[in-house]
């Protein structure tokens, strides 16, 4: 698409950056919107169906494979998919060891997850943005955004996701009592009958911001990275429009970024599941 002449560069990347969006339209029928005004005009309640469609597919290929090892593992020297699924097993198990203090069972799966799931997602920024696109439209889908991870509804969720199972354990482990007095009693501390209310307020917003503050950074930061390194694959892809010298150029553009970004997506996907580990350690322990 980037060589068609048909539509400008501008048209390219907006396209490139609209997602697959079914909702209601202003009229009161539901249906996909074929183009973004219309995605617009939805509002809050529409749905990203290529980036629901990916994520899901990319959660399944993530269960395949790990179960297809579970269920083929044998003792012994591992080989194959076995030595690469148990590789990563240890990796998890030694960053969850060494961020987790508190005893939860559900954290180190918890963890394998989100780091399997959002690498997978990642990963895709590395196919050609022109492919799967060109393939859908021969189909008729007139847009696809293939990496999840550059739609903020996919980073919030997940960050939600994290952020519930952190209030669930504050408040399992610390009580209600425990939780709110976590967030009234510090930083500020008096023993003036008088201070304390005004005391327990601004330590309310302040720790009630830092509260808040878990689940954006970590939809965010995701979503930041991950787009602005899509939007440079497709500027690169531009250039493959304007002559054969920056088309040659630009290959090879395009062939040192993605080396790069195989960096990038796997240290985001880390960095997730490493606040994710942290965020939950906080919420087992107890400050006095």
């Amino acid at each position: 698409m980037a060589g068609s002449e048909t539509i400008t560069s501008g048209e390219y990347i907006k396209h490139h950056l609209t997602n697959l969006t079914f909702g209601k339209f202003p009229d009161g029928h539901w249906g996909v919107a074929h183009s973004a005004e219309e995605a617009k005009e939805m509002g809050f309640w529409a749905i990203h169906l290529d980036s629901m469609f990916w994520s899901v597919i990319l959660a399944v290929v993530f269960g395949y494979f790990f179960m297809k090892a579970a269920s083929k593992a044998t003792a012994g020297v591992p080989a194959g998919l076995q030595n690469f699924v148990e590789m990563i097993i240890d990796f998890v198990n030694d960053s969850v060891r060494g961020s987790f203090s508190g005893k939860n069972d559900m954290v180190a799966p918890l963890a394998l997850t989100i780091f399997a799931w959002v690498f997978l997602m990642n990963l895709m920024d590395l196919v050609p943005v022109d492919v799967i696109p060109w393939l859908s439209g021969l189909l008729g889908i007139h847009f696809m955004k293939v990496v999840p991870t550059t739609d903020p509804n996919i980073t919030f969720a997940l960050a939600i996701g994290v952020f519930m199972l952190i209030l669930f354990y504050s408040i399992k482990i610390k009580g209600v009592g425990g939780f709110v007095g976590e967030l009234t009693g510090m930083p500020f501390e008096t023993k003036n009958p008088l201070l304390k209310p005004f005391f327990m307020v601004i330590n309310l917003v302040l720790e009630g911001v830092n509260l808040i503050a878990k689940p954006v950074s970590l939809a965010l930061r995701l979503f930041g990275n991950m787009y602005a390194g899509e939007m440079i694959f497709i500027l690169i892809a531009v250039m493959y429009s304007a002559g054969w010298a920056l088309g040659i150029f630009g290959g090879f553009l395009q062939l040192g970024w993605a080396i790069f970004h195989i960096l990038i997506i796997t240290l985001q996907a880390f960095i997730f599941m490493t606040l994710t580990i942290v965020y939950l350690d906080m919420a087992h322990s107890e400050h006095h």
